[in-house]
């Protein structure tokens, strides 16, 4: 049984999408005959993953940094994929943090890890931006408990901005 975390950036151009979805089918396939899945199903690599995860037949276990965080960082356009990633996961586990911050998001990304046999980072590779709990820092806290980071950075793939 194969059970992997994924962290990665939220902010994909539209043209990434695609390749980002291809690269995470092609990374998962070798797994997808006992693959459990674990994302905070954020928008952009989270929720590709997840999705992948599930098309892939594998088992969705969501993490939910805190308590208000469906009402509070949810953003309209990504609601519909969310509440749909939820209702399919097998397990949803939110957090005690009353409130999404940093502190909330850090406490995600270690549960992910601690919950997890290797990490996904949909990542461009670039270093923390120090702002703490971003896809850099997670690569890094995964490297130093020693689980294995798998990066899934296709040619072509940008982010906004």
């Amino acid at each position: 049984m194969a059970t992997i975390a994924v962290t990665g950036h939220m902010d994909l151009t539209v043209d990434s999408i695609p390749l980002i979805r291809d690269a995470l089918r092609e990374a998962l396939k070798p797994y997808a005959e006992d693959l459990t899945g674990v994302s905070c199903i954020a928008a952009g690599a989270d929720s590709l993953f997840a999705e992948t995860v599930l098309e892939l037949g594998g088992r969705l276990v969501a993490i939910i940094p805190s308590q208000d965080y469906r009402q509070s960082k949810v953003k309209p356009e990504h609601a519909e994929t969310f509440d749909r990633l939820v209702r399919s996961a097998v397990e949803v586990v939110v957090l005690e943090h009353e409130t999404a911050n940093r502190s909330a998001y850090e406490d995600a990304n270690r549960t992910l890890l601690r919950r997890s046999d290797r990490l996904m980072a949909v990542w461009d590779g670039n270093p923390p931006t120090g702002k703490g709990g971003g896809t850099a820092d997670t690569v890094a806290e995964a490297r130093e408990v020693g689980l294995l980071v798998d990066v899934v950075w296709p040619d072509g793939a940008s982010r906004r901005g």
